[in-house]
């Protein structure tokens, strides 16, 4: 009886929390503006195709035109709509971002889940994890997505491999201290089996740092991409990514200075917003913190 009423006020207790955390949310100033940047970058992708114009359209007699008039944010050196090509690189860039997220969640969580609830496996994923961060993240995606070749899926392959050691070792922490709380061991000597503690309990416990990995995993991959994808390590031109459109633009940097201009600008407003989400995201949930109200 008394575990079962253990187990009953600590769902309880999570639902009141829950509910706690999205007023704040709500109420954080950098969360909301992140929101609101995130928001209008998502809405502005979704649009691109209500432009009508094909952002690998050549018009030779537009070249190098200033952001002027028809062409707002000008045409590079084949006369292609630098707007068009931006909003469409804004679709290939967050998506190239929320995959890398969502592998990378998925993956970590499951890795760090494993290594907290099964003793015997903790210490083999995470030397495994140990090896993957010895090497900084871009350079390892950099030598995967080398060797896997210039696609869009090697970029995203490459990133989530980057990301997942640092995602598996946050959510192995939040799921350690989990293990030792008294509903965790209600749940055992009620008979609750590993892999019920493990989705029903640790898992759910750990959401809040993974969230906030997430958002922030996001904004590196978006980071990342663009890099790579200078290198020529990326989706292949004349795909309209913004690192594409800035490799591009930087031979001719000074007679055309827009085209690398708009896409840097898109770069840094998605990275920034990611990050206020991530930042809002953390002062909520991280009770080490101070929220703002």
């Amino acid at each position: 009886m008394g575990e079962a009423v253990l187990l009953a006020s600590g769902e309880a207790i999570a639902a009141r929390r829950r509910f706690r955390v999205l007023r704040k949310l709500l109420h954080h100033r950098s969360f909301m503006i992140g929101f609101i940047v995130v928001a209008v970058m998502v809405v502005a992708a979704l649009a691109a195709p209500l432009t009508g114009i094909d952002p690998d359209g050549m018009r030779f007699r537009a070249r190098f035109r200033p952001p002027q008039g028809a062409f707002l944010f000008g045409t590079d050196q084949f006369g292609r709509d630098l707007l068009t090509r931006t909003l469409y690189g804004a679709q290939l860039s967050l998506w190239i971002g929320l995959s890398v997220a969502v592998l990378s969640g998925v993956f970590g969580a499951a890795i760090g889940v494993l290594s907290a609830q099964y003793r015997q496996l903790d210490s083999p994923l995470m030397r495994v994890m140990d090896a993957l961060m010895a090497a900084p993240a871009i350079l390892l995606a950099i030598g995967l997505g080398a060797a896997l070749g210039p696609q869009t899926h090697s970029v995203i392959i490459a990133l989530a491999v980057a990301y997942i050691p640092r995602t598996a070792r946050i959510v192995r922490s939040s799921a350690l201290v989990t293990r030792e709380l008294e509903f965790i061991e209600a749940a055992q000597v009620s008979g609750a089996s590993s892999v019920r503690i493990m989705f029903r309990h640790l898992l759910p416990n750990a959401a809040g740092p993974l969230l906030v990995q997430s958002t922030f995993v996001f904004a590196y991959a978006i980071l990342a991409e663009a890099a790579l994808s200078f290198l020529g390590i990326g989706p292949p031109p004349p795909a309209p990514s913004w690192g594409n459109i800035i490799a591009e633009g930087r031979s001719y940097a000074v007679q055309a200075w827009w085209i690398m201009l708009f896409p840097g600008f898109a770069i840094s407003l998605a990275a920034l917003g990611m990050n206020l989400l991530g930042d809002g995201l953390r002062d909520v949930l991280d009770p080490r913190l101070k929220v703002e109200s």
